[in-house]
């Protein structure tokens, strides 16, 4: 009896700490940001910023780094992005890292005229781009990040559709709590945590998003959430936030209730701005075990 007891407490305490996410938004073009230091910081969950879909159902990535070039990844069911941009975004959940899981941002253009013709059946070029993606580069989930278009109807067909390719949906909110209560409903009705296809939520803490209140935001989803900030940088220099403000804020939301864990927009400001992912990620570290 006490060994089954202390393998329950051993099993609960592994999911405990599988579960706290730490998260880093990669805006920078990942064939030239630093893989080592991303991988070895204490981040465990990384989402690759800048795919995006064309009117066709091909899939782009957005370099957003100056000298660095857009790609075209999956075009007809084939991925076209090259050995070396798959190889990149293999390694980092392989080799010496602590990284478990990979998610794709877009934003929702061409997602509604997609999703009513052709549809997201599997012969579809849509379908067969994400499916070539996946396993292209080892991809764990499809990040939501609209902030335009609010189709509940159409993103509900698009998250089941990349449900049955095997992907995981998450979002990334900042307003309009009533567009994402729906989405989240519908997309995960019928389904139970651990089993959800819709698991996380990313809502961003800085910006338009700078007001929010992350416990507030769970209770109002009905799922916890990871909230993000802005590190230092010199776009926004006013939404930035410094490593000691990140502890403040993080500590303070954390034992407010109704986190998953926290994150960060973005390593591209990081490399650019001299910063330390060490620190950034320590505080992550430090309350999200």
């Amino acid at each position: 009896m006490k060994v089954s007891v202390l393998l329950g407490a051993l099993c609960l305490q592994s999911y405990a700490l599988a579960a706290s996410i730490r998260s880093i938004y990669l805006f920078k073009d990942v064939m030239v940001s630093n893989t080592t230091a991303i991988k070895t910081s204490g981040f465990n969950s990384l989402v690759m910023f800048g795919v995006g879909i064309l009117g066709n159902g091909d899939i782009m990535y957005y370099s957003n780094t100056p000298g660095s070039s857009d790609v075209l990844a999956a075009s007809n069911g084939t991925y076209v992005g090259g050995d070396a941009l798959a190889t990149k975004v293999k390694s980092f959940k392989t080799g010496t890292t602590g990284v478990d899981r990979v998610e794709i941002s877009m934003n929702s253009q061409h997602v509604k005229d997609l999703m009513a013709n052709p549809g997201p059946g599997p012969s579809t070029p849509l379908y067969r781009n994400f499916a070539a993606l996946k396993t292209a580069w080892g991809l764990d989930a499809v990040n939501n990040d609209d902030e335009s278009l609010y189709d509940v109807a159409s993103t509900v067909k698009f998250a089941q559709m990349l449900g049955q390719i095997g992907y995981k949906y998450t979002i990334a909110p900042y307003t309009n709590s009533a567009f994402w209560v729906s989405l989240i409903r519908q997309t995960n009705a019928g389904l139970a945590d651990p089993n959800l296809l819709l698991d996380r939520v990313y809502l961003q803490c800085y910006d338009g998003g700078a007001g929010n209140n992350p416990a507030s935001w769970a209770s109002t989803l009905g799922l916890k959430v990871v909230p993000l900030v802005w590190v230092t940088n010199d776009s926004k220099p006013s939404q930035g936030t410094t490593v000691a403000q990140a502890q403040s804020k993080f500590t303070a939301w954390n034992s407010a209730g109704g986190l998953a864990g926290g994150g960060y927009w973005n390593d591209y400001d990081i490399e650019k701005n001299g910063l330390s992912y060490t620190q950034y990620g320590g505080v992550l570290t430090s309350i999200f075990k």
